[in-house]
């Protein structure tokens, strides 16, 4: 994994929940591109991208219970990595629910077209 591999969890604290949030969902959204292909190798790429990052939130964070919630929607992702064939529908809810785990990220639910 190249991307996202020289951030650290230092700079990562540097930006606020909110942000990280929204950051994870930008994976997630570009993950959604690979849902129409059957390039299961580059769906899965992606999915370690959005897991790196939910990774490094869930270190950054002092805040048990949202940490318990990322730690659950980390779940239903490393299922989604694990599927050989695409799964659009869950994947579009398990993006509509990491922009629900924080207030401020929220706001971008309504923008989703899927």
């Amino acid at each position: 994994m190249t991307q996202h591999a020289a951030l650290s969890l230092d700079r990562w604290r540097r930006f606020d929940r909110g942000q990280q949030v929204l950051m994870i969902a930008n994976e997630m959204q570009r993950t959604s591109r690979r849902m129409a292909h059957e390039d299961a190798e580059a769906r899965r790429l992606a999915y370690e991208r959005v897991l790196n990052l939910a990774d490094l939130t869930i270190a950054a964070t002092d805040h048990r219970s949202f940490r318990r919630e990322l730690w659950r929607w980390r779940d239903v992702v490393a299922g989604l990595y694990l599927e050989a064939a695409p799964q659009p529908e869950r994947h579009a809810q398990a993006l509509r629910t990491v922009l629900r785990l924080e207030a401020s990220a929220a706001t971008q639910v309504a923008l989703l077209t899927s």
